[in-house]
């Protein structure tokens, strides 16, 4: 049986396995994550993160989307790493842990964990894309993963999966995807976000790496400031903390709640065919 956390981002949902003696042992590391994070007939997760050794820092992690593809980073994710840490005695409640897009930095304190992001990169304004034979403007950065920022008048009735999906695959983003942000601007301190996650591929309830992307996308066109609330899908608020600099940002943190949902222990039958 594998022990396994599940735990909630802000409504990003996540399965997190303590790796560190790499007592995890599938034939096919892919089809595990594709059937264990299947909603009904197993766990059910957009992810799942794999804590693991590092000889440099706190620890290392692998994260995947729930179709099982392995990316660099995710925010909300990268919240539940680390208080997962800090309750499982792996770190302290400050602490710095790999992932593919670079070292981040965390502090726990409660059920609220602040991550300081990388630098993002690829930061891209007004661009005009031909989206279901209509043309759009669109900006796009990196925050660890692609990203793509619609500003919308009326996010409510945004047909968010069908837009979203259309973004994700389109030439432009090709070969890896993008992800797809819609947003509508409140205040210069805060945004409401609605995101297609690639990898999830469907709307997810919040994204951490997304809400970073169009607080940053607004700031650069002059739509808010530092600090930034984003309310996601799923009611809650996101924090982002930035400086801004010439051709870019830096000293970017992401701040909200990560909560534990349940332990348990995932039996064989669960993910063997």
């Amino acid at each position: 049986m594998i022990e396994f956390c599940k735990m909630s981002g802000s409504g990003n949902d996540f399965i997190l396995i303590d790796n560190r003696a790499r007592t995890l042992q599938v034939p096919d590391i892919t089809a595990f994550v594709q059937t264990v994070c299947t909603r009904k007939i197993a766990v059910g997760a957009d992810g799942l993160i794999l804590i693991e050794p590092s000889d440099r820092v706190d620890f290392r992690w692998r994260f995947f989307n729930a179709d099982g593809s392995e990316v660099e980073m995710c925010g909300n994710g990268g919240r539940c790493a680390a208080r997962f840490a800090f309750l499982k005695g792996i770190a302290k409640e400050r602490m710095s842990f790999e992932t593919g897009a670079g070292v981040i930095d965390a502090e726990v304190r409660g059920d609220v964990v602040k991550l300081r992001l990388t630098d993002p990169r690829d930061l891209a304004i007004n661009q005009s894309l031909t989206v279901d034979g209509k043309s759009i403007e669109v900006h796009s950065i990196n925050t660890g993963v692609p990203h793509v920022v619609h500003f919308v008048n009326d996010l409510e009735h945004t047909d968010v999966f069908h837009l979203g999906r259309m973004l994700r695959h389109h030439a432009q983003y090709q070969p890896a995807g993008t992800n797809a942000n819609f947003v509508a601007a409140i205040d210069p301190h805060a945004l409401e976000i609605r995101t297609y996650e690639r990898g999830v591929e469907d709307e997810t309830l919040a994204c951490g790496t997304g809400a970073v992307a169009s607080a940053l996308i607004s700031a650069w066109k002059g739509l808010v400031e530092s600090p930034v609330e984003v309310r996601v899908r799923s009611g809650e608020t996101l924090c982002i903390h930035f400086t801004k600099k010439a051709g870019g940002f830096e000293k970017i943190y992401l701040e909200g709640r990560a909560k534990v949902v349940y332990e348990g222990r995932l039996w064989e039958e669960a993910y063997r065919p």
